[in-house]
């Protein structure tokens, strides 16, 4: 199941005339910048979610519209007996586009950048213990990779759950 796609514009408009919109991406994300009134229903949390009244106008949104595309057969359950969209290229197109945004500036950097930074760090550790120190560290780089593929072919990634619990990364 698809959404039809809005532009940064048709979304402003309607908006403008009592459109829900929802922002899927983590909390920490939707803190750091997001679009104005926004609703921040992280994506995990969809499931569980109050429901919006029927008959709603529902926009949903990520940062370049990939996760909300991705995501369309559960976005549309949520919004069952509602009219709903996809902005088409998220908040990033709302932005190009001049439109309005807000957050806090120094925030702390989004989840997926924080997996990138760990498993980047594990696999250099891993890889120079295992040059330097004995071969078996060279494990750590395997476990941190099948991680990532696990991740991407799942869409379920531990390590961002994890990261997600630390103290720097709660509201």
């Amino acid at each position: 199941m698809s959404l039809p796609l809005l532009t940064p514009k048709q979304v402003a408009e309607k908006c403008q005339n009592g459109a829900i919109l929802i922002d899927i991406r983590a909390k920490n994300e939707h803190q750091q910048r997001h679009i104005p009134n926004a609703l921040s229903i992280p994506l995990d949390d969809l499931p569980t979610a109050d429901k919006q009244p029927e008959h709603s106008v529902l926009i949903f949104h990520c940062l370049s519209g990939v996760r909300t595309q991705a995501n369309t057969a559960l976005l549309a359950q949520y919004a069952q007996g509602c009219e709903a969209y996809i902005l088409d290229g998220g908040l990033n197109a709302w932005q190009k586009n001049g439109l309005p945004t807000e957050g806090i500036a120094h925030c702390h950097l989004d989840i997926m950048r924080q997996v990138q930074i760990v498993a980047g760090s594990l696999i250099l550790l891993g890889g120079l213990l295992g040059v330097v120190v004995s071969p078996w560290f060279f494990a750590l780089c395997i476990l941190v990779g099948m991680g990532l593929l696990f991740a991407g072919l799942t869409g379920f990634c531990g390590m961002a759950k994890l990261l997600a619990k630390m103290p720097w990364n709660q509201a």
